[in-house]
């Protein structure tokens, strides 16, 4: 069986990686199978990430890389929404997707928007901590190999949506 697809898309908070899955699930009928860390801390039981928020998000968002390979490997296209950090709780995250990712056709995108803006869409959007932004852009790992990157302050969503899957499908 022929592998899916897999796009991770990688950036802060507020970068526009939601607004790009939304894009391209309207563009392409290909990717309708989503997995993004909001979605798997919600799976966590509140007392839990209470208790230690950062040990259980980041279980969460590795099972998540182990549940998009699996959809891969039985031949389903899969968007990743996420971030790629390095902090304690994240060491070797980066090597961690590479090891998970090995054999698997995985598109690296870096979704990029200055702090700025990505700074006023966050506190308009209301349901995240004010400062998430500044704290992700600090502990971002610098040290990933992208296949591309949309810039969403220069591109609309749909616009970079096609970027995306001009360069999976060529």
């Amino acid at each position: 069986m022929k592998q899916g697809k897999i796009i991770f898309l990688c950036g802060v908070t507020s970068s526009g990686k939601t607004s790009i899955v939304d894009a391209i699930q309207d563009i392409s009928s290909e990717f309708f199978y989503v997995v993004a860390n909001d979605l798997m801390v919600q799976m966590v039981g509140d007392k839990y990430l209470r208790e230690n928020y950062s040990k259980y998000e980041s279980k969460a968002v590795y099972y998540m890389y182990h549940m998009a390979k699996l959809l891969s490997d039985f031949g389903e296209h899969v968007l990743i929404d996420g971030c790629m950090l390095e902090t304690p709780e994240w060491q070797r995250h980066y090597e961690t997707v590479k090891e998970i990712f090995k054999d698997a056709p995985l598109f690296m995108v870096e979704v990029f928007c200055p702090l700025e803006i990505c700074r006023k869409r966050n506190r308009k959007r209301g349901d995240r901590r004010k400062e998430q932004s500044e704290e992700q852009w600090e502990v971002w790992n610098k040290n990933v190999a992208y296949d591309m990157k949309v810039e969403t302050h220069l591109h609309t969503p749909e616009e970079c949506a096609k970027q995306i899957l001009q360069m999976v499908f060529e």
